[in-house]
C-alpha cells in the first residue's frame, strides 16, 4: 500500500488514492465543490489539502460542519493525521457554542485548525469577537446546505470579502437533482470548479465495494385500508369546498405536495386581494395538510402511529388556542367516527413491523457480527422498531437529533456521539436512526441499510446508501407498501438521483474553466466601495439579543460596519444607546402574537424598561396576514403607539431594518446619549406597582413573578433577605432564579 508523503501528514496514515490526490491537487488551485460519493473519504481530500496550504502558505484552517458529532469526528481524524511543525494541544481548537465566548476568541488566536458548527463562527464574526482575514482555507462540510439563510451562505461572502489569501473547499455527497440549487451552492459559496467522481469512474472502481438493492413489498391490512379510505374522503370534502369557492383542484388521488403548494399561491393571491374567500380556503388548506400527513402516516408507518397523530389532532382541536383546522378536523363526525375506531387497535398491524424481527434475525443468521442501520422518517416509529426489536431480543438503540419533540426526550449531542462509539465497537448491532443519521457520521463496517420507508429526496436517499458497503459488500433493503405513496417515493427518488447525475456531467462539463457566478468587482473598485462604507458606517454600537440571530438582521448590520454586541436581553429585539429598546416583529408574526400569545404585554413591558421603545413591523400588509376585521389591528396599533407610547415604524425587509437601526443608532450616538441609566421610568401608578419594578430587575424575572414573589414574601425587603430554600418554594422561582436574586442581593458593590 502507498501512503501520501507530505512534512504536514503524519506518516504511513494516509492511503494514496489516486481520485483523492487528483481532486486535492486541483482543488489547491480554485475554490472548489467536491462531489463523490459517501465512504469515498472527503474528509482524506480536506485533509491533502490542509496540509498543502498550511506548508505554503501558512495562516490557520477553518472546518465546518453542522453538527457537533461531525465536528468531533472530524477533530479526531485531524489530530491523527495532521502534523503541524511545534505542535501541542493549543494547535487544534473546536467551537461548538459550549465554550464561553472569551475562550474561544483565546483559543482562535492560537490555534493553527479550527474546527466549528458554522452558527458558532458566524455569532462569533457578527460581534466582531475575530475575524477571517488570515484564514489560509475555508472548508465546508455537506456544502449542499449552502442555500438560503443557512450560515455558509453569509460566512463564505464575508471570508471572500476579508481574507488575505482565500481558498475555500465545499464537501458533499449530494448537491440535489434541482440545476437550481446547485447553481446556487456555486453561486453562494463562489466556487470556480467542481470536481465529481462516480462509483463507476475508472480510478473509483478499485475502492468501491458492490451494493446490493432489494426491496420487500408487502399490503396493507383491512385496518389501515379502511382507515384510508375515511381519511380520503375528508380530504375529498375540503377538495370541493376549495373548487366551490373557485380555486384550482385536483383528485385526492393526484393530490401532491407540489399541487397543494400551487394551491396556496391562488390562496395567497386572493388574501393579498383582501378577498374574504382567501382567508376561509387558508384555513381548509391546512386541513389538506394535516389530512395528507395522516395518510402518509397509514400507508407507510402503521397503526399506532397514526393513532398516536389523531390523539394529537384531536387534543390540538379541543385546546383553547388550538387551530381552526384541528377544530373543524376533530368535529368532523368521519374523523371521530375513525378516532373511536382506532381505540381497538392494541397492537401494531402493520406488516413492516411484523415482519422486521424475523428479517434482521435471518441477516445475524447468515452473518453474526453484521452491523444494521434502520432508517425511519418519523421518531414514533423509530421507538416502535426499538421496542419490537427488543421485545424479539435482539440488541438494538435509537439514534435522533436533540430536541424533545412530544414530550419525547431526544439525544443530546454528546449522547449521540456515545451511542455511534458503542455501535461501532460492537455493543449493540441495530441502530434506529432518524434523518439526523444520514450525514457524515463515521459508522465504520455497517453491512445493512434498511429503509423502513422510501424517500422522495434524493439528498437523503444517497446519504441513507452511503452508509453500507464501505469496506466489502453493502445490502440496503427497502420496505415499500403496495399502491401507496411508498411506490411513489421510490420511484421519485430515483428519478431525481438520476436528475442530479445528468446535472453534475453537464456542470463537470466545465471544471477547467471558471463557472460562471457573479462577477467580482474590480479590486480598485473594491477597495473604494470599502472606504465609502468605512466612511458612511463608523461602527454604531447595538446590542442584539441572541434570539434574534436566526433572522438576517445582524448580518446586514454587520457587513455595514456595526459594532455588534450579543447578550439576552431582557425586554426587546435591539438596544441602542442609553434609551432605545427595540422590538421586531414580521407582519405575520405580529399579528400571530397579537391572537395568540401576549405581545401587548412583552410590549407594555419593554415601554416600562426604556424611554424610547420602537415597534418594527418588517414585510407586507398586516392586514393581509389572517382573517381579522381591520379595526381590530387598528385598535391593536393605537393602543401600542398611544396608550404604551411606542413608536411603530415599517420596513420592508432585513436589509432594510438593519439599515433603520443604524439610523437609530448613529443619531442617538451624535445625540450624545452614551452613559447608560437605569432603564426605567421613574413614575409609577401606585407604590405596588414601584414594588413590582424594583423585583422585575432582577435578571430572568419580570412582572409576573415579580408579583409572585411580593405576593409570597410581602415586602421588597422580605424578598431580598430571602434564603435561597425559601425562594424556590414560590411557584415558577427554580434553583436558578433563586440563586440569581441571593447572589445579587449580598454581592458587594464593585
Amino acid at each position: 500500500m502507498e501512503y501520501i508523503s507530505h512534512p504536514f501528514v503524519t506518516p504511513k496514515t494516509l492511503e494514496k488514492r489516486t481520485y483523492q490526490f487528483s481532486i486535492s491537487m486541483n482543488a489547491l488551485e480554485g475554490n472548489t465543490l467536491v462531489v463523490i460519493p459517501t465512504g469515498l473519504g472527503k474528509t482524506a481530500i480536506a485533509l491533502i489539502v490542509a496540509a498543502s496550504r498550511l506548508y505554503q502558505n501558512g495562516g490557520k484552517v477553518l472546518m465546518m460542519a453542522p453538527t457537533k458529532p461531525l465536528v468531533e469526528q472530524h477533530l479526531q481524524y485531524f489530530k491523527s493525521h495532521l502534523v503541524i511543525p511545534g505542535d501541542d494541544i493549543t494547535k487544534f481548537a473546536m467551537f461548538t457554542g459550549e465554550a464561553s465566548p472569551d475562550k474561544r476568541t483565546s483559543e482562535w488566536m492560537a490555534a493553527s485548525v479550527v474546527l466549528a458548527t458554522p452558527q458558532v463562527i458566524k455569532n462569533d464574526i457578527i460581534a466582531g469577537r475575530y475575524d477571517l482575514s488570515d484564514i489560509s482555507l475555508l472548508i465546508v462540510d455537506e456544502g449542499h446546505r449552502a442555500v438560503g439563510n443557512y450560515a455558509y451562505v453569509f460566512l463564505a461572502n464575508r471570508y471572500m470579502e476579508t481574507a488575505k489569501d482565500p481558498l475555500i473547499l465545499a464537501m458533499t455527497a449530494s448537491p440535489g437533482g434541482n440545476k437550481e440549487k446547485i447553481v446556487d451552492i456555486v453561486e453562494n459559496l463562489h466556487i470556480k470548479s467542481v470536481e465529481t467522481r462516480t462509483e463507476t469512474d475508472p480510478d473509483v472502481r478499485p475502492y468501491v465495494h458492490e451494493k446490493e438493492i432489494e426491496i420487500i413489498r408487502v399490503d396493507l391490512p383491512p385496518d389501515l385500508k379502511t382507515s384510508l379510505e375515511d381519511l380520503k374522503a375528508l380530504v375529498n370534502d375540503r377538495l370541493n369546498q376549495l373548487k366551490q369557492a373557485g380555486f384550482p383542484v385536483t383528485s385526492e388521488a393526484s393530490l401532491s405536495m407540489k399541487t397543494l403548494q400551487e394551491i396556496s399561491a391562488s390562496i395567497q393571491q386572493r388574501i393579498a386581494e383582501r378577498d374574504a374567500s382567501g382567508f376561509a380556503a387558508a384555513s381548509i388548506h391546512a386541513e389538506l395538510m394535516k389530512l395528507r400527513h395522516a395518510i402518509g402516516l397509514a400507508e407507510s408507518q402503521g397503526c399506532m402511529v397514526l393513532k398516536s397523530y389523531l390523539n394529537k389532532l384531536l387534543s390540538e382541536g379541543n385546546a383553547p388556542g388550538g387551530s381552526k383546522a384541528s377544530k373543524r378536523i376533530a368535529s368532523d363526525p368521519r374523523f371521530m367516527r375513525l378516532l373511536n375506531r382506532s381505540i381497538e387497535w392494541k397492537e401494531e398491524c402493520h406488516p413492516k413491523l411484523l415482519i422486521l424481527p424475523d428479517l434482521v434475525s435471518s441477516i445475524f443468521e447468515q452473518s453474526p457480527d453484521t452491523k444494521i442501520i434502520i432508517f425511519a422518517t418519523y421518531r414514533d416509529t423509530v421507538k416502535m422498531v426499538v421496542d419490537t426489536l427488543q421485545v424479539a431480543g435482539i440488541s438494538a438503540e435509537r439514534f435522533v437529533g436533540k430536541a424533545t419533540k412530544d414530550q419525547e426526550k431526544g439525544l443530546s449531542q454528546k449522547k449521540q456521539i456515545a451511542t455511534i462509539t458503542r455501535f461501532r465497537e460492537g455493543e449493540f448491532q441495530v441502530l434506529v436512526a432518524t434523518s439526523v443519521g444520514e450525514e457524515g457520521l463515521d459508522i465504520p463496517s455497517t453491512d445493512v441499510v434498511i429503509f423502513y420507508e422510501p424517500v422522495p429526496s434524493e439528498i437523503r436517499s444517497i446519504q441513507r446508501k452511503g452508509r453500507t458497503g464501505r469496506h466489502k459488500t453493502g445490502r440496503i433493503i427497502v420496505l415499500v407498501t403496495r399502491k401507496t405513496a411508498d411506490e411513489t417515493f421510490q420511484i421519485v427518488s430515483r428519478r431525481r438521483e438520476k436528475a442530479m447525475a445528468n446535472g453534475m456531467k453537464k456542470i463537470t462539463g466545465h471544471e477547467k474553466q471558471p463557472l460562471q457566478t457573479a462577477l467580482p468587482l474590480d479590486p480598485e473598485e473594491l477597495q473604494k466601495a470599502k472606504s465609502i462604507q468605512e466612511e458612511f458606517f463608523k461602527g454604531p454600537r447595538i446590542f442584539v439579543d441572541d434570539r434574534e440571530l436566526t433572522s438576517k438582521v445582524a448580518e446586514h448590520l454587520s457587513s455595514a460596519g456595526a459594532v455588534i454586541r450579543i447578550e439576552r436581553l431582557l425586554q426587546g429585539d435591539y438596544r441602542i444607546g442609553d434609551r432605545i429598546l427595540v422590538e421586531r416583529k414580521t407582519s405575520r408574526d405580529f399579528v400571530d402574537s397579537l391572537i395568540d400569545r401576549d405581545l401587548l404585554d412583552q410590549l407594555r413591558e419593554m415601554s416600562k424598561a426604556c424611554a424610547r421603545p420602537v415597534l418594527i413591523i418588517e414585510g407586507g400588509d398586516i392586514y393581509a396576514q389572517r382573517d381579522i376585521h381591520p379595526n381590530a389591528l387598528r385598535g391593536a396599533l393605537a393602543a401600542i403607539s398611544v396608550s404604551m407610547g411606542i413608536t411603530i415604524f415599517q420596513t420592508r425587509d432585513p436589509g432594510d431594518t438593519a439599515d433603520f437601526l443604524l439610523v437609530l443608532a448613529r443619531r442617538e450616538e451624535e445625540s450624545g446619549y452614551k452613559e447608560r441609566g437605569s432603564g426605567q421610568k421613574e413614575s409609577y401608578e401606585s407604590f405596588s406597582a414601584a414594588q413590582e419594578a424594583i423585583v422585575s430587575a432582577f435578571p430572568d424575572l419580570g412582572p409576573k413573578y415579580a408579583r409572585a414573589l411580593l405576593t409570597a414574601f410581602g415586602s421588597v425587603g422580605a424578598v431580598i433577605n430571602a434564603e435561597k430554600e425559601d425562594l424556590i418554594q414560590v411557584p415558577g422561582i427554580g434553583v436558578k432564579k433563586a440563586e440569581i436574586i441571593y447572589d445579587i442581593s449580598r454581592r458587594p458593590y464593585p
